[in-house]
């Protein structure tokens, strides 16, 4: 009995313990955009996928945010262009894969290509308890 109520416990700590981690980002699910190429022209659309695979307990997903910022390196400036949200309720499982499709076209642009200036896909994946996945993607924009 005594063996059994330790071992109760032990499971109970366990919990609570991946659960704080979880609070931390550690063993939180995460997120990957998926793309067919890095360089597209002003204007083009964009068709890829989010990879998103599960941590270490289930969590339920709130949103995926997609921004394209523009980095501008002279100044240590980032704007953002663009962006794109997809609201969910789904259930992430542990160890779990899901694909989400992407979709974004990306603005024209006057003059995209310039010396000290570089373009991302900054993504977040935000869960239940506001914990968030981040990925960023660097791209090329050519003039159309």
């Amino acid at each position: 009995m005594i063996m059994e109520k330790q071992i109760n416990l032990n499971g109970v700590y366990s919990l609570i313990l991946r659960k704080s981690l979880l609070l931390l980002g550690i063993g939180s699910a995460q997120i990957d955009l998926i793309l067919p190429k890095n360089t597209y022209k002003s204007g083009e659309c964009i068709n890829g996928y989010f990879m998103i695979k599960g941590g270490t307990l289930e969590q339920r997903l709130r949103r995926i945010e997609c921004d394209l910022i523009m980095d501008t390196h002279a100044t240590g400036t980032e704007e953002i262009l663009k962006t794109s949200t997809i609201l969910s309720t789904r259930e992430i499982h542990s160890g779990e894969s899901n694909e989400i499709p992407f979709n974004f076209c990306l603005p024209i642009l006057k003059d995209p290509y310039k010396s000290e200036v570089s373009y991302r896909l900054k993504t977040r994946l935000v869960l239940d308890r506001g914990i968030i996945g981040k990925d960023d993607d660097w791209i090329f924009i050519e003039s159309e």
